[in-house]
């Protein structure tokens, strides 16, 4: 990989440059490190088969791919707007719309889900509560703290950011712990492959999951703008986080697949919580508010991204406007908020958390197909600054593990993700026709 020459940006930045290395690197681990793991360890398992770490580590590398994507992108492009903007100046305002809605979908779609794991069994080691009143009062209350602010919002998660990676590290130290008393079975971490699929197609539908675990580092494409040096800064902090939370996982899965047989895995909802209670040191209950912890701020970060998206695109006349209304003191969207929410209730009370992490990944991918298309057809367009730049193969081979990825999604997650994928279709082509209706208009206005 190499950096293409050139000189600074004639452009000034409309945000300031406060973002150095360290600190993206800090937000983009934050931001993929967590709640996934913690509820999904289990149902990985269930497709995968005892060598967890396999499709933890498959997923990281397709990953990779398509991060190298936003790489090139993001400090070609150094401003907010991310996968949209891209797609946009690639293929016009239709595939940017779509992208954008796709990415708005994966959120609400996301946010179900970690509902349904705050529901589960961690939840259960401090009390017994119906699904649907658990999902109703958490993303209540979560719904309550994001329209309450960003900044108090953003304080919760840099404290629960800590306490997710500390619980992460916890399973890997004993997990260790357990192999060396020599009460794990190390023959665990070489079973691949179910009675219903062999080791390759168990792997590959074991990475759709697990790619869920990996979501968020995209997001990371909006502080580009905000990065002191983004050509320089931006790769080492993806790169570097990826592969940084990859390892992590890896060794999560390895001592899962270890220390807890693969069938009381895969009927859990809480996994690594049976880690922490084969080490027998570490009271569950502990663990189990550490996971709740995890969960919740993946939620938070999740919907505060949502409801923004949600109100970017009504301001940009994309979605209804009713969606731009604040909060008179506050100035936070609330009518957004409660949308968002409200959808992520619905999907939770009618799914289960593989099939929406499923639909999420499903969503996440036809975004991340158009980014790494994007890149091969905006090598014409040559930037006036130095950027970071990519083999060509890179973008390809993203491409080709996007469709790989769709070739493994179930039919249920089809049928969970087509009419996120209709709607957005439909609103595309509305949107581009009202965007031409205003150029004609004012066209025909100046000409008066």
């Amino acid at each position: 990989m190499n950096h293409a020459a050139g000189s600074s940006p004639t452009r000034s930045p409309s945000l300031a440059r406060t973002v150095t290395t360290g600190g993206l690197f800090l937000f983009i681990l934050g931001d993929v490190l967590g709640a996934g793991v913690y509820v999904l360890a289990g149902e990985i398992a269930k497709i995968s088969g005892g060598a967890l770490w396999v499709p933890l580590l498959v997923a990281l590398l397709l990953a990779l791919l398509t991060a190298g994507s936003y790489a090139e992108l993001a400090t070609k492009y150094p401003r907010a707007g991310g996968s949209s903007h891209y797609a946009t100046r690639a293929f016009g305002p239709f595939v940017g719309f779509l992208v954008g809605f796709c990415m708005l979908s994966a959120g609400i779609v996301s946010v179900g889900a970690l509902s349904l794991g705050f529901a589960g069994d961690y939840l259960a080691v401090f009390v017994e509560l119906p699904t649907i009143l658990v999902v109703v009062l958490f993303l209540g209350l979560l719904a309550a703290l994001n329209t309450r602010g960003i900044s108090e919002s953003l304080g919760a998660n840099r404290v629960a950011t800590i306490i997710e990676v500390s619980g992460l590290l916890l399973v890997i130290a004993l997990g260790a712990l357990v192999v060396i008393r020599g009460e794990a079975d190390l023959g665990r971490l070489t079973e691949l492959g179910t009675p219903e699929n062999g080791p390759i197609a168990a792997v590959l539908a074991g990475s759709v999951l697990a790619f869920y675990s990996y979501a968020g580092f995209e997001t990371s494409a909006n502080l580009a703008e905000e990065t002191k040096d983004p050509a320089r800064s931006y790769p080492r902090a993806l790169f570097g986080a990826l592969i940084v939370a990859g390892v992590i996982y890896a060794l999560v899965g390895a001592a899962a697949s270890a220390v807890v047989p693969t069938e009381e895995l895969a009927g859990s909802s809480a996994p690594l919580a049976q880690v922490i209670s084969a080490a027998g040191i570490v009271p569950p209950i502990v663990f189990s508010a550490i996971a709740l912890v995890a969960v919740a701020n993946g939620a938070l970060l999740t919907g505060i991204m949502s409801s923004r998206l949600a109100y970017g695109m009504a301001v940009d006349g994309l979605l209804p406007s009713a969606l731009t209304r604040l909060l008179p003191r506050r100035r936070t969207p609330w009518v957004a908020i409660v949308v968002t929410t409200a959808l992520s209730v619905l999907l939770a009370l009618t799914g289960t958390i593989e099939v929406l992490a499923g639909a999420m990944v499903l969503l996440l991918l036809v975004v991340f197909l158009a980014v790494n298309a994007s890149v091969l057809v905006l090598r014409r367009d040559r930037a006036d600054h130095r950027h970071f730049r990519v083999p060509v193969f890179l973008p390809i081979g993203g491409i080709v593990s996007c469709l790989l990825l769709m070739t493994q999604v179930e039919g249920e997650v089809w049928r969970r993700g087509l009419p996120f994928l209709a709607v957005a279709l439909v609103l595309a082509a509305i949107a581009v026709w009202r965007r031409k209706s205003s150029r004609d208009k004012a066209a025909v206005s100046t000409d008066n």
